[in-house]
């Protein structure tokens, strides 16, 4: 084949075809960025799921003290969690996403919570009780560093910064049923995996992430490293979180 300039741009196609770099590069390019953000995390939220605490769930182990002193901490933690996308009605720069935030309020309202509701009545434990909980160091760290985002940023950048907790929930509890397929029909700790587990879970979570794809739809390298940083950081602090309620810090 001679070598005009027709047939070199021919080879260098099929060449590109052949390198398994160029091909991991395309496929790289084609994700959303709410696929970029869980790739940039999955090594994390592995490491969740061998967490100790985590693993007591899976075992059905896992000491009730140390969970009812997590349930309390979550259940404060939620409430903050509710700011941050009540921030994110206000900041709204649309109907459609204003209600996508209103959505993830009453889910988490009626959903998450309810379980968390349901567990402290089998712990003893009073709403009030649970209401004027003093947040750990590392619980208030957190909220207030989602809210600072809340605050300050755009819409978007609140949708990185409540990602992480949903998306890592929903991989926790499922690598969880894959290690202990038994772990659904626990009498105490089945109620929490089969809800994140749940199919009205995974929609919510899916519209969370269809929400920042549709927002960063046209992001720069350099705007996506900023959400890539929210959620990121958010995600190092799922892991304190993880470790203060094993060690049931204060």
């Amino acid at each position: 084949m001679s070598a005009t300039p027709e047939n070199y741009r021919r080879r260098r196609r099929s060449n590109c075809i052949d390198d398994p770099m160029v091909v991991v590069e395309a496929v790289q390019l084609k994700k959303t960025p709410s696929q970029k953000l869980f790739d940039a995390a999955k090594e994390m939220f592995d490491s969740f799921v061998q967490h100790p605490f985590v693993q007591g769930i899976g075992s059905g182990e896992l000491d009730k003290e140390k969970f009812a002193y997590y349930m309390l901490q979550d259940y404060k933690y939620l409430i903050d969690y509710m700011r941050v996308f009540s921030l994110g009605i206000a900041k709204a720069r649309d109907m459609e996403t204003m209600k996508m935030f209103t959505s993830s309020v009453y889910h988490t309202l009626y959903g998450e919570m309810d379980v968390h509701r349901a567990y402290m009545r089998r712990l003893g434990v009073s709403e009030d009780e649970a209401e004027f909980t003093e947040p750990a160091l590392d619980n208030k760290s957190y909220t207030s560093y989602m809210l600072k985002v809340a605050y300050e940023g755009p819409d978007v950048d609140i949708v990185a910064s409540i990602l992480s907790c949903a998306v890592s929930y929903e991989y926790i509890a499922n690598e969880l049923v894959k290690q202990y397929p038994d772990v659904v029909d626990h009498p105490f700790y089945g109620e929490w995996v089969k809800e994140y587990i749940s199919e009205e879970y995974g929609i919510e979570t899916r519209r969370q992430e269809k929400l920042l794809d549709r927002l960063a739809e046209d992001y720069s390298d350099e705007q996506y490293r900023h959400l890539e940083d929210i959620f990121l950081t958010c995600t190092r602090y799922e892991g304190r979180f993880w470790d203060m309620a094993w060690e049931k810090r204060r």
